[in-house]
């Protein structure tokens, strides 16, 4: 769906949501049947009420009566239990689709490209995952089965009211022509306030989202009366889309009340004579036909807003379809499962770009032969990154080759090669859970087993000293630990899985002295007999490397060992050099 139509009945994508209703057909199909007999309940007990009023109350019987009266509470009681189960199923019913919606959207979402996320903001992803889909529930609690119970309903009052007096029925329709040109105006105008409504919702979330994120930065830049503002003027907006919608509804509900009110007065004038005067229209009609208005005002009223919510259903589902149409899926087309592998890696003439042509890799080539660790150095945007993001698999070459043990690595299945591998970040990412899920990520490895890792890379010392230990929670991204000891629990967690390949990202940037002399002992015990690719600004840390790889531009500018590098004299020895006057 490229584009969000907003038509009510977009019958393909109608179709498309009621795809999702095929596990639970007996409970819809339940529920319209409810829906079916309330219409044609509701017009029974204003007959009864015509009734009892001609024969048993203007000619009093009151044993006659007190049947008729036992009979509308029976009646009435029925009618309860059928809108109670009618409701209680129809929620159900729209909660249980948007749960197997979420879950599909939300496992659609862990497999996108990491380029989906660049574009996307966090809120916008938010908004559709949470509040876009709870709209499409709506679709079944108060749009589609409401909306056919209620034409239902007018349809066969309407039956009823033409076979009881044509003419008492003519003088009550004589405002609906009035009442359907105010119906058409306010389904057409709270549409696009509805619309308004959602876009505003979205932004607001997305702004939410970011400024919570990057609260630090807000605050270390004393950007916080600035932000206010900002968040004060989509407030704005937000409350203006609100306001809109209000509004329309505060002039539509009153006009139906007064249209409502001219049929009934116009009814009473005209009935009222006739009833008088003893022809054909009885006291027990115009009561009855007094009923029956207030029965095809309310439905025609509540019709414009059901419909509304119905397309508001279908925006919504258009949005989150949006998401599960995207084609910015990781490719997962290999069949070779691994069960473990030598770690021999190799580029071959391999072009990389984000966007378009715009080259960030340039015909890269070298080879990592297994238990070999190759470093990455260059200044920011030379490449280094991209070459762990397309061996991580987060996004994909567009020319070349990527080899691992002799084999393209396409031809793998993902997640059996992603559990070969282990990557440590600079920016690491934890959850808001205790130290013990941090590392395992709930996978079923023992806290014996954690312990035992922790103590061989020598970590266990500093979460001994936490809290709870293991069992210390360390909110939100972290924020309860130091950046070295977030750090320090990113190694344990890629030691924990034992993997063959290891990938290290910056590890020990902004690390202080002590704790960089724990991470280094962390990345020896890692790195043995392992393939690793570590990047690194400061290049004391890799002289033991087998292989260095210079880049920049995109391109491998040196390659060779430390000391082959060093005796070359090129760019690689002057960097060096810098770093060792510092």
């Amino acid at each position: 769906m490229s584009s969000v139509s907003g038509k009510t009945f977009d019958i393909p994508l109608l179709n498309r949501v009621m795809n999702y209703v095929r596990p639970y057909r007996f409970t819809f199909l339940s529920t319209a049947v409810f829906a079916i007999a309330l219409a044609f309940l509701s017009p029974a007990r204003p007959m009864l009420i015509q009734y009892a009023f001609d024969n048993y109350i203007l000619n009093p019987d009151l044993e006659m009566l007190f049947q008729i009266t036992l009979l509308l509470v029976t009646l009435l009681i029925i009618e309860s239990l059928m809108q109670y189960f009618y409701i209680y199923w129809a929620n159900w019913l729209g909660q249980s689709v948007i749960r197997d919606l979420r879950m599909q959207v939300y496992n659609h979402i862990l497999n996108l490209k990491q380029k989906y996320f660049d574009i996307t903001p966090i809120g916008t992803l938010v908004t559709r995952v949470v509040s876009d889909i709870e709209t499409i529930a709506d679709i079944f609690s108060q749009g589609l089965l409401v909306i056919i119970g209620d034409i239902l309903k007018l349809l066969v009052v309407l039956v009823v009211m033409f076979a009881t007096d044509w003419r008492l029925t003519l003088f009550s329709l004589a405002s609906i022509p009035i009442l359907l040109l105010a119906t058409y105006w306010f389904k057409s105008s709270i549409k696009s306030a509805f619309q308004e409504v959602r876009a505003q919702v979205s932004a607001l979330n997305t702004f939410v989202q970011e400024r919570i994120v990057g609260m630090r930065i807000v605050q270390l830049f004393n950007r916080e009366k600035v932000e206010y503002e900002n968040f004060k003027a989509i407030n704005q907006l937000h409350k203006k889309a609100h306001i809109r919608s209000i509004w329309y509804y505060s002039i539509f509900f009153p006009i139906v009340e007064i249209l409502s009110a001219f049929s009934i007065g116009l009814l009473i004038w005209w009935g009222g004579v006739e009833a008088a005067t003893g022809t054909e229209v009885t006291l027990g009609e115009l009561v009855a036909f007094i009923l029956y208005i207030h029965m095809m005002f309310r439905p025609i009223r509540q019709l414009a807003d059901r419909f509304n919510i119905l397309q508001m259903g279908m925006v919504a589902s258009e949005r989150v379809f949006k998401i599960l149409d995207t084609d910015e899926v990781i490719e997962n087309k290999g069949s070779i499962q691994v069960d473990n592998i030598e770690g021999d890696i190799e580029f071959k003439n391999v072009w990389f770009a984000y966007n378009d042509e715009d080259w960030v890799l340039k015909d890269v080539s070298f080879r990592v032969k297994q238990g070999q660790t190759l470093a990455l150095v260059g200044a920011t945007g030379s490449g280094k990154s991209s070459i762990i993001n397309l061996l991580s698999r987060n996004y994909n070459h567009n020319k070349g080759e990527v080899l691992i043990d002799g084999v393209n690595y396409l031809n793998y299945e993902l997640s059996s090669l992603r559990s070969k591998m282990s990557i440590v970040l600079q920016d690491v990412f934890l959850f808001s859970d205790s130290i013990l899920n941090n590392i395992t990520l709930d996978k079923s490895i023992s806290l014996e087993l954690v312990k035992e890792s922790a103590k061989k890379i020598g970590v266990d010392s500093f979460i001994e000293d936490l809290p709870e230990s293991y069992h210390f929670n360390v909110q939100e991204r972290g924020a309860m630990l130091s950046v070295g000891q977030r750090q320090l629990i990113s190694f344990l967690r890629a030691y924990i899985i034992n993997p063959n390949i290891l990938i290290l990202d910056e590890a020990t940037s902004n690390i202080d002295s002590d704790t960089e002399n724990m991470i280094q002992q962390a990345i020896k015990e890692l790195t043995q007999g392992r393939t690793s690719i570590v990047i690194a600004h400061r290049l004391a840390t890799i002289q033991n490397a087998d292989q260095i790889l210079l880049l920049e531009d995109g391109q491998i500018l040196e390659k060779g060992t430390h000391q082959e590098l060093i005796k070359m004299g090129g760019q690689y020895k002057t960097l060096f050099d810098l770093q060792f006057q510092e």
